[in-house]
């Protein structure tokens, strides 16, 4: 098994998380850890795709593990510039969210459907900016929520619709125990200053990203790769679960999801409570396996059951992929896997190249040399890490970070 936190950089971020990885946390006796009481400040900023998905994805492994049950508490949504009489990406996955959870989850949309700079700013955008606003500020002053997540409220500061000190003097008053995200591009300085963790999502765009590749007269799209050392890739990949399973919802049709991982074997993984709630609400959209030993794999010391392990898998993947009987495929820690020399890149890419049209597939990891198949990804998201509370010694806590 590689952790989430192993990498083949040497940067400081990096050690920390070695030193995390040396005492267990996250790997296999996650659930032994002693969690913190106090919650953390998460941001998710950058130009890349999969901020609103980490964050939902987050909410999902929070309902998973039944914190949110235990404490009574409830999750809250509040999603700012994203008014009505426009369609989001997020939409199908709330709607899941809210269909298969509908005691936990609360939802509320301000702002306007129009993108809009700040010299175009109207009385009606600062007046839905403050609307949104005293309802978060109302919602952590009651300490009724577990969860808080502010999507699209960094752009929101940086429009100047409100004052960020504000903001930043109510966030770090936030109760003990309730973990907030932040969402959006361009965070403001001062509100990463406070933050426990800052992800960056990345883009890569290549030469070829605005056109799809050709195979027997179909294009070949939906493939979406998430990688790199920041938090949220598989937390993305869970929040396109979502959005599958409301798709499938809205469109009152099959929508079924297969949720492959690799190098996670034995037990204590939080992915697994996350999926466990998915399949309680909707049995019949997710399936679910996991492969490989309840050990982590280090380049040069592969056992011959780390590559029978890899392929059993792969072999699933592939019929699944090519089945069209999934219209999403998430291929959890493919990458490291391939990285690992665990399989070989050729028949990835060939089955990604015949997939139908209409399957989606979700690919992350990281991974020290990027294999051919990232060149057919329509989305790369890499995930920088830039601050996380764990180099300053802060206690990992189950279900919202590992």
């Amino acid at each position: 098994m590689m952790s989430d936190f192993d990498s083949g950089n040497t940067t400081n971020s990096t050690n920390a998380f070695k030193s995390m990885k040396s005492r267990g946390i996250g790997i296999v006796t996650a659930s032994d850890k002693q969690e913190r009481s106090h919650g953390q400040l998460h941001i998710y900023d950058g130009d890349g795709k999969g901020k609103s998905q980490a964050a939902l994805g987050v909410v999902l492994r929070t309902i998973g593990l039944g914190i949110c049950e235990q404490r009574r508490t409830r999750v809250l949504l509040l999603r700012f510039l994203k008014g009505p009489g426009r369609s989001y990406d997020e939409d199908p996955a709330i709607e899941a969210l809210q269909q298969g959870f509908p005691h936990l989850i609360d939802q509320v949309r301000t702002g306007r459907a129009d993108f809009f700079s700040a010299e175009e700013a109207t009385k009606f955008d600062f007046q839905e900016a403050r609307r949104g606003w005293d309802i978060a500020k109302g919602a952590i002053a009651s300490a009724l929520y577990s969860v808080l997540v502010l999507d699209e409220l960094n752009p929101l500061l940086d429009l100047g619709l409100l004052n960020v000190e504000d903001v930043v003097r109510t966030l770090v008053g936030r109760p003990d125990g309730m973990e907030i995200i932040v969402t959006g591009r361009a965070a403001p300085p001062a509100l990463v200053q406070v933050a426990d963790l800052h992800s960056e999502m990345r883009a890569h765009l290549r030469p070829n990203h605005q056109r799809e590749f050709v195979i027997a007269g179909n294009s070949v799209g939906g493939i979406e790769i998430y990688t790199g050392e920041g938090k949220g890739k598989s937390t993305s990949a869970l929040g396109k679960a979502l959005q599958a399973i409301g798709k499938g919802i809205s469109q009152d049709k099959s929508h079924r999801v297969l949720i492959l991982q690799w190098l996670k074997g034995g037990t204590g993984y939080t992915e697994d409570a996350a999926i466990a709630a998915l399949r309680e609400s909707y049995p019949h959209l997710v399936d679910h396996l996991r492969s490989g030993r309840d050990a982590i794999v280090w380049r040069g010391q592969q056992k011959p059951i780390d590559y029978v392990e890899a392929e059993r898998s792969w072999e699933i993947a592939r019929a699944a992929i090519g089945s069209g009987l999934y219209k999403t495929v998430i291929l959890d820690e493919l990458n490291p896997t391939v990285d690992l020399e665990l399989l070989p890149v050729e028949p990835i890419v060939q089955a990604l190249l015949r997939k139908p049209a209409e399957t989606e597939v979700i690919i992350t990891g990281r991974c020290k040399n990027q294999p051919s198949y990232f060149d057919l990804a329509s989305v790369h998201s890499e995930m920088v890490c830039h601050k996380h509370y764990a180099e300053q010694g802060v206690d990992l806590k189950r279900g919202v970070d590992y």
